[in-house]
């Protein structure tokens, strides 16, 4: 049996391997199983023939690492022994933040990681997660989340790294490299990038909806990152994203996951089906006329496994290939992508998890918890400080008011262990209403919203999932022992309710300082005001937040607004009352300690928003590499300058954060004036701080092509650079900038490098520019867009 020579290269193993299989055990490749009922009574049947991929998202409800070894091992054990030719399943578990398994270490949320502009720690992170997972013998990863995200209306704006594309790519390339990197006893991890593309741009921001994208906008902007990840990291997986794009679903169009992502873009590993996405094609979108012609569509646009479980991949599409009506061909090449992967992963040498003092080894090293913790420092942007920050050390009074300042889960944000073990403790909940109730769900929700009260969460969960996490108010005790910490909960993070202010404020006067925890809850299920399906038309803070700051405000104090959530702080009464404003996101479990040490100045700010930020849903979308002539930049072609009862402009630019110390930008030089459509220009400056405090500044690089064939953004990241600085060093800052950076689809959808000026800008955020230079490229030139430049890479002397 010549697929068992382990010498020989994955691809020809599976070749071999799949000449001798039968039509049933191909199909069974192509699905998935997930555990619909604790016994799994199910299991014989679904894996009669063996299985394609396993689902391990029910470990986030065991008590142990040693029952989901248990489990795995088991399960493993089982396919193999059904399978004809012993062939083991792909394992998969989320990835984002971190395994959902007793014991992993949980990292912050994509949106507060995008804020660190910090590829280096994103590969770490990457390669922690991978670890981690492939010791329980998991080898799909469905992480990075590689999504442009524009609209904070959408509930899952948190996974993302923001709204720019050279920015996701480069984080994406470095965490897809990092679960790629390394193997345990040979057993290798693969990335699965999602959600497969132009997801975020659904809409009116609603979850799964359709969304009509030019052609120019997917390649250049939504695709981008894909392409990088597949290019620069050898990404191995991509799931779609539950849309429709331009009329068809991404789960079976032949022109997205065939033409754009195979043919254009290179792709050669294994699609793997969001949950239930061939199933909402039939069901939802309301194509073909039973399950299996949606299946059909699927295999010929080249989905590779359908999972959770077999709804589509049935045995009527198994009949259709059995009587002719369908070619074996298009079966094969799927089946041959599956087995390709399982012998590039090494299962079939070592399909178990591990156990005993070989699995704690690979689970629990500490530095894993460093790494977490410096994600989780620099991730917070401070977006205003009147200075009020850093906090005085000792010998004052602190009020921390607000639902987040006391509750550790606050510190978590969706795709985490926590909220998908908080998720699932509602959701039964739930159903246990729908049971009582004759039908109707009978739950508390907080007044003046449809979320539901927390209490359905048993009070212990949080603290065996994170014993080492610390609430803000606690991590504040322990960083200021010489000062008086006080809490009151206030108001909850959703809706209208009032009745805890009188409690707030009466802590509130006999403090000095006030500490005012915002925003919602970033998590799943019905206990979320954001999250995975959880979408809303108000992007700004509750009713019951916006009115206690304006009573706070009375007592004269000085006040910081610390916002948790998965989608940005947005408030004209913050703005107004607060003297300082930190975007802390979901920080994770070290995010309590990171949060308190940066108050108090031992830590100093180094985050940038990954977001433009509305003041108002009525603008959205606000990004700032719009066309020229668009959004705040329309005023120059038709002259008004604003909306009737609001501006144009986001509150906070792409790019914004604050530091505790200055950063002085000078000496731009560029190394040549102009430059073949192939060739490269350094970019070099140098940087100064001349504050007190050290400090990490992040240099951003913007180019602007001056004029062109086709309407250009007005601006475009190109480049970044994080700069750790002590008090009065200068250090010299490089970019290396390749032409086809600039490149674009002409009028006949070629990639194309233009012939003209580049305008180079380098400064602190998209709107704080400090040096302006320009270069000029000196010819036209088509390219293939697979291999084009997607950023900068950079250095620093």
């Amino acid at each position: 049996m010549k697929y068992l020579d382990w010498t020989l290269p994955p691809e020809e193993r599976a070749g071999f391997l799949l000449a001798e299989m039968s039509l049933e055990e191909k199909m069974a490749q192509t699905r998935g199983y997930i555990a619909n009922d604790p016994e799994m009574s199910d299991f014989p049947e679904a894996c009669r023939h063996g299985i394609g991929g396993i689902s391990t998202i029910h470990m986030r409800g065991f008590e142990t690492i040693e029952e989901c070894v248990y489990m795995q091992q088991e399960m493993q054990r089982r396919v193999m022994e059904q399978s004809e030719h012993g062939i083991p399943a792909i394992f998969h578990m989320e990835g984002l933040c971190g395994a959902f398994i007793q014991g992993s270490t949980s990292f912050p949320s994509g949106i507060g990681r995008g804020s660190s502009f910090d590829t280096e720690l994103e590969e770490k992170i990457g390669a922690v997660v991978s670890r981690q997972e492939r010791a329980m013998g998991i080898t799909h990863i469905l992480a990075p989340v590689l999504d442009i995200a524009r609209d904070p209306r959408m509930g899952r704006q948190g996974e993302s790294y923001g709204e720019d594309p050279a920015l996701v790519s480069a984080m994406g390339a470095a965490y897809t490299k990092g679960i790629q990197s390394g193997e345990t006893k040979g057993l290798r991890a693969e990335a699965v990038a999602k959600h497969f593309t132009a997801f975020h741009n659904s809409a009116a921001g609603i979850h799964g909806a359709h969304s009509e994208v030019g052609d120019r906008q997917l390649k250049e902007i939504f695709a981008k990152p894909f392409q990088a990840a597949i290019v620069e990291s050898g990404l191995r997986g991509i799931m779609p994203c539950y849309c429709s794009v331009n009329g068809e679903p991404v789960h079976v169009s032949e022109e997205l996951l065939q033409g754009l992502l195979r043919e254009e873009m290179g792709f050669d590993g294994v699609v793997f089906s969001d949950y239930g996405g061939l199933e909402n094609a039939y069901k939802v979108d309301k194509l073909g006329n039973v399950p299996e012609d949606v299946g059909a569509m699927g295999m010929r646009a080249g989905m590779d496994m359908e999972h959770p479980s077999e709804r589509c991949y049935n045995r009527g599409l198994e009949a259709m290939f059995a009587e002719g009506k369908l070619d074996m061909e298009i079966l094969d090449r799927l089946v041959l992508r599956i087995l390709t992967a399982k012998f590039r992963m090494g299962l079939f040498e070592h399909p178990f998890a591990l156990s005993g003092g070989e699995l704690e080894e690979q689970m629990h090293r500490p530095e894993d918890r460093a790494i977490t913790k410096q994600s989780a420092l620099e991730s917070l942007v401070l977006l205003k400080n009147d200075g009020v920050l850093p906090l005085p050390a000792e010998g004052k009074t602190i009020a921390v008011i607000g639902p987040h300042g006391a509750n550790i889960s606050a510190l978590f944000g969706g795709y985490t262990h926590v909220s998908m073990a908080e998720g699932l403790h509602a959701a039964l909940a739930s159903m246990a209403g729908m049971r009582s109730g004759n039908g109707d769900v009978q739950m508390r929700t907080y007044p003046g919203s449809q979320v539901q009260t927390e209490d359905v969460v048993p009070s212990g969960l949080v603290r065996h999932i994170a014993p080492s996490a610390k609430s803000l108010r606690d991590a504040l005790k322990d960083e200021f022992p010489g000062s008086r910490i006080l809490y009151a909960y206030g108001y909850p993070y959703i809706g209208n309710d009032c009745s805890g202010f009188k409690e707030a404020l009466d802590i509130a006067a006999r403090s000095d300082i006030l500490i005012l925890t915002l925003g919602g809850k970033h998590s799943t299920s019905s206990i979320a005001s954001m999250g995975e399906g959880v979408d809303s038309a108000d992007i700004n803070l509750p009713s019951c937040q916006d009115d206690f700051i304006r009573e706070a405000a009375k007592l004269g104090k000085p006040m910081i607004g610390v916002h948790f959530n998965g989608r940005p702080v947005s408030s004209d009464i913050a703005d107004k009352y607060l003297g300082a404003i930190v975007e802390a996101w979901n920080p994770s479990e070290a995010g309590g300690e990171a949060i308190a040490e940066i108050l108090s100045g031992r830590e100093n700010f180094s985050g940038k928003l990954p977001v433009s930020v509305a003041c108002h849903a009525g603008q959205l979308p606000v990004y700032y590499n719009h066309p020229n002539g668009s959004a705040w930049h329309q005023a120059e072609s038709v002259g008004f300058p604003q909306y009737v009862d609001l501006s144009h402009k986001p509150r906070y630019c792409f790019g914004h954060g604050l530091s505790y110390t200055a950063f002085h930008y000078e000496g731009l030089k560029l190394s040549a004036d102009c430059i073949s459509p192939k060739g490269t220009v350094e970019i070099t400056l140098a940087v100064t701080n001349t504050g007190d405090r050290s400090g990490t500044e992040v240099v951003q690089l913007y180019l602007s092509d001056c004029r062109a064939t086709m309407v250009r953004p007005c601006m475009e990241l190109q480049g970044f650079a994080r700069v750790e600085l002590q008090p009065g060093q200068r250090k010299t800052v490089g970019f290396l900038v390749r032409a086809d950076q600039t490149a674009f689809l002409d009028r006949n959808r070629r990639w194309k490098v233009e012939a003209g000026e580049i305008r180079v800008r380098l400064g602190s955020s998209s709107e704080d520019i400090r040096l302006e230079g320009s270069f000029w490229i000196d010819a036209d030139c088509l390219i293939d867009g697979r291999s084009r430049g997607f950023y900068a890479k950079s250095w620093t002397d």
